[in-house]
């Protein structure tokens, strides 16, 4: 375990080397290595640990009964998942987890932090979680941003200008390939990218796969 990475971590932040190793032993922790494409994690089965990506990268999505998936969240390195879940072990998963890459993952028992008085580097790593926890709600909810205009180009222009604004360039490249962005935007793939090549055409922007160029005035 690279306990230099861990304290880099959002989840681990303001936490020493050896309390950290302390909260591992404490939260049961265990790492798994998942191949591109792997099942992590199941909708509707009970989850006892959160996963902190280590490697990689992860994607939440959603299936219905009918087999039509969708794309919620991009889950990178040093970023946390199920956390709710993992605090909440009585209630299904709603969502499957899916290896976006080669990854590995450090799965930790929390809910052990939950049954006492929190103190310590517990009560730190639980404070950390809480925000984790917020951040997360803060990027489904930008999610219901860029699917609330009504055209498809509409959706386009709101992500595509929050990644600039994100990444603090119009030169960037999304965590999604052409199909995971129509189902993260909610639209189909086929009049998506007619839309972005209707957007080249127009001089708006200029993409390649998950490299996207914006073409402003002021550029």
């Amino acid at each position: 375990m690279e306990l230099k990475f861990l304290e880099n971590t959002g989840l681990f932040r303001g936490i020493g080397q050896k309390e950290a190793l302390a909260l591992l032993q404490e939260c049961r922790a265990g790492e798994r290595t998942y191949s591109k494409g792997q099942q992590i994690l199941r909708a509707g089965e009970p989850v006892r640990a959160l996963g902190l990506v280590l490697r990689g990268a992860v994607r939440i999505e959603t299936c219905d009964a009918w087999g039509n998936a969708g794309v919620l969240d991009h889950v990178g390195r040093g970023q946390v998942f199920a956390e709710t879940y993992a605090c909440l072990p009585e209630t299904p998963l709603l969502v499957d987890v899916v290896a976006a890459e080669a990854c590995a993952v450090l799965f930790l028992e929390v809910r052990s932090l939950l049954r006492g008085p929190a103190q310590g580097p517990g009560a730190v790593l639980l404070r950390n979680l809480l925000e984790a926890g917020m951040e997360k709600n803060l990027r489904l909810s930008r999610r219901i941003f860029h699917t609330s205009a009504k055209t498809i180009r509409g959706r386009l222009l709101s992500y595509l200008s929050f990644q600039a604004i994100e990444q603090g360039s119009k030169d960037f490249f999304v965590p999604f390939n052409r199909q995971q962005l129509a189902d993260y935007l909610g639209v189909d793939r086929s009049a998506l990218s007619h839309e972005l090549g209707k957007m080249k055409a127009e001089g708006l922007i200029e993409c390649c796969r998950s490299h996207f160029r914006l073409l402003t005035p002021d550029n």
